[in-house]
């Protein structure tokens, strides 16, 4: 008896799309592969390809995971020295459920050490951005999802969601990476506003602010989204669904060379990079199947 396919974090959490033909799912992590790259998209989505994890993406899913559990605990202990001392048992819970990652880091190697250091420079920088003993957030690593009026269901993971008197919410998302140039802030609040549409859509609330902190610079980058936003927000994801059809339909999943590529696994099988493309797997994917997984892990 074959084994079955294990779930991704967001088949874990679906609800069951009862009396609708949903046509696809997009998360805002696959919609961005598909605007940077159709080809990185295909990659990832349809052949899925395995990328090896990368150090800074690593520490980017250590560093969610310790300001997580950080909350769990009374306003009194939230300091940045026990944040400190919840890095390595962070870091043993996360090699126990993807043992891979013990290879690429051993905590034996000098460069385990030095990647620990960078870790603890990182989480020391939130808390010059944030004090976690004046906040209480309703909701941790919510997922959300909806079925938008053309059958498309949106879903995502949210790293905070924080409710302040009156029920206004703001959206908050960690990265651990650097805040981007002025001219690159769009394609940052993308994902913020897709959080927004599905959470505007589902309880009938807009979020009063989409709040981006960038634990790698010490910046935050706010915004305050209004009804126009968001329907253009739904307007573009539908736009982005239906060119992903069509390059189903077409087995057009050209590339988009960029400065991305700079960072990207696969530029062996690049055409942009001299590279031959797999032949697509065998039965290829229905576009009514492309159902994109929301990974909780590796953000970076």
């Amino acid at each position: 008896m074959s084994t079955p396919a294990p779930r991704s974090p967001a088949e874990a959490h679906s609800t069951p799309i009862d009396g609708v033909d949903v046509v696809g799912a997009l998360s805002p992590s696959r919609a961005a592969d598909f605007m940077a790259c159709p080809l990185l998209f295909r990659f990832r989505t349809i052949d899925k390809l395995p990328e090896p994890p990368s150090p800074d993406a690593v520490r980017g899913t250590l560093i969610h995971s310790v300001l997580e559990d950080l909350f769990d605990l009374p306003p009194e202990r939230r300091t940045d020295e026990q944040a400190r001392s919840m890095l390595v048992p962070a870091w043993e819970r996360l090699v126990e459920a993807e043992p891979m990652l013990a290879d690429m880091l051993s905590p034996e190697a000098t460069s385990f050490d030095s990647w620990l250091v960078s870790c603890r420079e990182v989480l020391d920088r939130y808390f010059t951005l944030e004090d976690p003993t004046r906040l209480e957030p309703a909701e941790r690593e919510v997922y959300i999802e909806v079925v938008l009026p053309s059958k498309l269901l949106l879903r995502g993971f949210v790293d905070r969601i924080d409710l302040a008197p009156g029920g206004l919410l703001r959206v908050v998302d960690y990265k651990t990476g650097r805040a981007p140039g002025a001219l690159f802030e769009a394609k940052a609040l993308f994902q913020m506003k897709f959080y927004a549409l599905i959470l505007w859509r589902v309880r009938g609330v807009m979020p009063t602010v989409l709040q981006l902190i960038y634990l790698g610079s010490g910046e935050l980058l706010r915004y305050s989204p209004d009804e126009a936003d968001l329907i253009a927000t739904e307007r573009k994801v539908n736009a982005i669904f239906q060119a992903i059809r069509r390059a189903q339909e077409t087995g057009d999943w050209r590339p988009n060379p960029s400065r991305l590529c700079d960072w990207c696994s696969h530029q062996q099988l690049c055409p942009a990079f001299g590279g031959t493309p797999p032949d697509l797997p065998e039965g290829h994917v229905d576009v009514e199947n492309l159902d994109v997984d929301v990974s909780a892990a590796l953000d970076t």
